[in-house]
C-alpha cells in the first residue's frame, strides 16, 4: 500500500518516488520479507467468434494431455501457462453480433419489463471496487480505435458496465490511453481543488432537488430515481478519486509514447505494451481490452469482409482461411503479450505474470453461435489450473469463471450474473 512515504513533497506538488528497498519494495539482508505485489484482473476481448474446427482443443483430450489445435498453434510456447475452457455459455444472450456488450455481465437484456435492453453490472467492475481503492484508476476501459460495431462487440462504450448496467466510457487507440496514463496535468492544484469543488457544489445540488422530487413519485418513478441517485454516487465516487491524487503527478512511463494513426495488428501490438506498462506502474489493477478485429484483418491483407468471415460456414473456402489467418494472427499477439507479463519484473522480484488472472476470449462462438464462448484463461493471479483443456458440464454459465476469478483474486462476491456456482474445475 502506498504512504506518504512513498511520494516526495513540495509546497505545491507530489511526486512519486521510484520502487526504493529502503522502503520496503525489495528484500534486503536484515529485512522483512515485502507485502506481496498485489493481484490484477484483465479481460481481453474480441468480436466475430473464432474458427470452431480449428480454434478449440478435441473434447475427448481432457487435462494436460490435449494436442494443440491449429489456431492456437502461436501459443506453443506457453501451452503449460494457460487454460482452455469449453462449454461456457451465456443464456440470456441472443444477439450474434454482440461479442462483448454481455460478455462480462451474464445480463438478460430483457430483464426490465416494457424495456428492450438491459444490462448488469460486468466482472472488471465488480473487482474495481475492491482492487481499485490504491490505484489512480479503479479500472481502466480500453477500445480499439475503429467502430465497435466493425468489430462486432455491439452496444456499449467498452466492456465496462456499473452497478446499475449503465456502460462506462473506454480509451479509444493507444494515443489516447497513453496519455490518460503518462500524460501530466499542468492545472496548478489550487485551480484543480477550485474545480473539484465547484462540481462537488453541483453535485450537492442535483441531490438536493432529485431529493425534493421523491414525494409523491409513483413506484416506477421511484425506481427511475434510485437509478439515477446511483448515478450520482458514481460520480461522487470519481470526484473523490480525483481529490486523493491531485498533487501526485504520474509516474515516468516505461514505453515511448505511441505513434498517431496506429491500426490492426500494430494497433493492438501497442495496446498490448500499454497494459502491461499500466500494471507495472501501479496506475490501476483492472483493465478490459475491447480489441478490434477489421482493422486487424486489413493489416494482414484480409479482404474478406469480418461479417462474411463469421459466416464462414456457408462457404468456407475464402471465408474459412480468413477465419483461421485471424485466428493465428490473434494467437500470436496473445502469445507476446504473455513473453511481456512473463518478462516485466515486481518489485519483489517475481514475475508480473504471477500476479495477474487474464481471460481472453468473445460471448460469439462463430457466425450467430453463442454456445461454447471461446475462453482462454491465463496468469497466476487467481490460483486457477494452467496448462489444461477443461470441458465444462453442458449449460455451464459463462460467469461461473468470472466468479472463479474474482474470488481467485481476493474478492469474495456470492455471485456474478447469472453464476450457479464457482467453476471446481479450474481450481487448483
Amino acid at each position: 500500500m502506498k504512504t506518504r512515504r512513498h511520494f516526495l513533497q513540495s509546497s505545491t506538488s507530489l511526486i512519486a518516488l521510484p520502487a526504493l528497498e529502503s522502503l520496503g519494495f525489495r528484500r534486503f539482508a536484515s529485512a522483512a520479507t515485502p507485502a506481496a505485489p498485489p493481484k490484477r484482473l484483465v479481460f481481453l476481448g474480441f468480436g466475430w467468434g473464432i474458427t470452431t474446427e480449428t480454434w478449440f482443443p478435441d473434447i475427448k483430450q481432457t487435462g494436460k494431455d490435449y494436442t494443440l489445435p491449429e489456431g492456437l498453434k502461436p501459443l506453443a510456447r506457453h501451452k503449460a501457462d494457460f487454460t482452455v475452457v469449453q462449454g461456457l455459455w451465456n443464456k440470456y444472450s441472443n444477439e450474434g453480433h454482440w461479442g462483448s456488450t454481455m460478455w462480462l455481465t451474464g445480463a438478460n437484456r430483457f430483464a426490465e419489463p416494457g424495456q428492450t435492453f438491459h444490462n448488469s453490472i460486468s466482472a472488471d467492475q465488480v473487482a474495481a471496487a475492491k482492487l481499485g481503492m490504491e490505484t489512480r484508476f479503479a479500472s481502466l476501459q480500453l477500445n480499439g480505435s475503429e467502430n465497435a460495431e466493425a468489430s462486432g462487440h455491439g452496444p456499449g462504450l467498452s466492456m465496462a458496465w456499473d452497478v446499475s448496467g449503465k456502460p462506462i466510457g473506454g480509451h479509444k487507440g493507444p494515443v489516447e490511453a497513453f496519455h490518460r496514463l503518462f500524460s501530466k496535468d499542468t492545472t496548478p492544484i489550487e485551480q484543480q481543488k477550485a474545480m473539484l469543488a465547484q462540481k462537488r457544489s453541483v453535485l450537492d445540488t442535483v441531490m438536493e432537488n432529485a431529493k425534493a422530487m421523491q414525494r409523491g413519485l409513483g413506484k416506477n418513478d421511484r425506481a427511475k430515481l434510485d437509478e439515477y441517485f446511483q448515478g450520482i454516487r458514481d460520480i461522487e465516487t470519481r470526484l473523490a478519486k480525483d481529490e486523493q491524487w491531485i498533487g501526485v503527478l504520474q509516474p515516468k512511463s516505461p514505453i515511448p509514447q505511441p505513434q498517431e494513426g496506429l491500426a490492426g495488428k500494430e494497433e493492438i501490438k501497442i495496446m498490448y505494451d500499454i497494459i502491461v506498462a499500466a500494471m507495472q506502474t501501479d496506475s490501476t489493477r483492472v483493465l478490459t481490452y475491447r480489441q478490434p478485429v477489421s482493422t486487424l484483418m486489413t493489416s494482414i491483407g484480409i479482404k474478406v469482409a469480418p461479417h462474411d468471415m463469421s459466416h464462414y460456414h456457408s462457404t468456407m473456402g475464402e471465408k474459412y482461411a480468413a477465419s483461421q489467418q485471424r485466428d493465428l494472427v490473434q494467437s500470436e499477439l496473445l502469445a507476446g503479450l504473455l513473453d511481456k507479463l512473463k518478462a516485466t519484473k515486481e518489485a519483489d522480484g517475481s514475475r508480473l505474470f504471477d500476479h495477474v488472472a487474464l481471460a481472453y476470449g468473445s460471448n460469439i462462438r462463430t457466425e450467430h453461435n453463442l454456445d461454447n464462448c471461446p475462453t482462454l484463461l491465463t496468469g497466476g493471479g487467481a490460483g486457477i489450473k494452467l496448462g489444461h483443456n477443461i470441458v465444462a458440464p453442458k449449460d455451464t454459465p459463462l460467469c461461473n469463471t468470472w466468479l472463479t476469478l474474482l474470488h481467485g483474486i481476493g474478492v469474495n462476491v456470492e455471485r456474478h450474473g447469472d453464476s450457479s456456482d464457482v467453476l471446481k474445475a479450474l481450481i487448483a
